[in-house]
């Protein structure tokens, strides 16, 4: 990621997986390592998140949490430069969440793209419960009980990052407003044509509670054509439109990450639902024997066959791992036969080799010493539990919760 933020706050977190691959890495860890070293970081196990699709089979968590944080560790996640914790030991996420839900309109969470599509995809699951419906309020919760000012998401998790801007917008718009915001509205609108204001009202209504962009636009369109307007009512009537008061929960930005497809033993995405993939700590033998079995271009049925590498999984392996004569000399032996397969594959299965040897190494002295693995998430879940705890009791405050 070019230009990456600096002194920002950032928020990002993972289900609890397990043992994490060579696609979590390339996709995700490394995107962290470099955030952590000029941000205020926080990187949480989203385990409350793994249980709106998996509820019924929970007891896996406890042990796939423990090997994802041994992955953070022993890739170079480091606590003294970023907050390290486990959401469940964090109530304040779930207090907030609470109150949020109390705002949030459900035509908000029902257009979110993933919830249909997710429940088609997992359709043996019964998924038509209230946490479903409602994970992405609790990521909301998740990013803006620290304030976040930005958060790590690809294409695909633009939505729910919207949802949590929309979310904080009309938080600050309901509890952030001047004390006499009503009657300042009220005096604005009588300047406009009843007709116009009766449109406007409606147009407020369809993006306040559906999320309508094109009402948003159109109510912005409506202001700009008011000569009756001075520059103070526009621009409260603007603030009215959108939703927006006083910055009590601050709306955050995303910071879009390159599209990570790393691929897998078999040329798809790497993802442990193809099972094609490598794992981090995976042992050297099992890694050799993994490369080699690859298949290759389908063209080479013979040694003396030439091929086409953009044709073949283990090209795509060369692009990432191997360095330009390393490329050089893998296409031109493929193109005209002049290497086998097997020699092919010798580069790649030399540098994911060196990529993981300090991983596995750190990783077997950290599982050796747990006390100490679990002291570093204890005193993350600590910091994170009294910053999280500085932001909810504004937002009691605000809400007449105050104690």
């Amino acid at each position: 990621m070019e230009n990456r933020p600096q002194n920002q706050r950032i928020v990002s977190g993972m289900r609890p997986s397990g043992r994490l691959h060579l696609g979590h890495y390339h996709g995700v860890l490394k995107n962290w390592l470099q955030l952590q070293e000029a941000n205020d970081c926080f990187y949480f196990v989203a385990d409350w998140h793994a249980l709106t699709t998996d509820y019924e089979n929970p007891q896996g968590i406890p042990d796939a949490t423990w090997e994802m944080v041994i992955d953070w560790l022993a890739v170079g996640i480091d606590p003294a430069k970023a907050v390290l914790f486990v959401q469940s030991a964090v109530k304040q996420h779930a207090e907030l969440n609470l109150l949020l839900s109390m705002l949030t309109p459900l035509p908000w969470l029902e257009r979110v793209p993933t919830f249909k599509d997710q429940q088609q995809r997992l359709a043996e699951r019964n998924l038509a419960t209230y946490g479903f419906l409602g994970y992405p309020l609790l990521q909301s919760a998740d990013i803006l009980i620290y304030k976040a000012d930005g958060v790590p998401v690809g294409e695909d998790q633009l939505s729910h990052l919207d949802i949590t801007r929309q979310v904080a917008r009309r938080f600050n718009w309901l509890y952030g407003r001047e004390a006499d915001h009503e009657s300042k509205v009220e005096a604005s609108l009588k300047k406009m044509p009843k007709k116009t204001t009766a449109r406007f009202k409606k147009l407020r209504s369809a993006w306040r509670e559906s999320g309508d962009a094109e009402a948003l636009e159109a109510g912005k369109a409506l202001l700009s054509e008011q000569d009756n307007l001075g520059p103070e009512d526009r621009e409260r009537l603007l603030g009215e439109l959108e939703g927006r008061g006083l910055e009590i929960l601050p709306e955050p930005d995303p910071l879009l990450t390159p599209a990570a497809k790393f691929p897998g033993l078999d040329g798809q995405k790497m993802s442990k639902s193809y099972g094609n993939t490598i794992a981090l700590r995976e042992e050297p033998d099992e890694v050799e024997t993994k490369i080699r079995t690859m298949p290759t271009d389908p063209a080479r049925v013979r040694r003396i066959d030439p091929g086409t590498p953009e044709k073949c999984p283990v090209w795509e392996l060369h692009k990432i791992y191997s360095a330009h004569e390393t490329r050089a000399w893998a296409h031109e032996g493929c193109t005209t036969a002049g290497i086998g397969c097997v020699d092919c594959k010798g580069p790649v299965i030399e540098a994911v080799l060196a990529e993981q040897e300090p991983i596995r190494r750190r990783a077997q002295d950290l599982a050796a010493h747990p006390e100490r693995v679990w002291e570093i998430v204890h005193e993350g879940n600590q910091k994170a539990a009294r910053i999280a705890e500085e932001t909810l009791a504004e937002v009691r405050a605000v809400m007449g919760l105050a104690r």
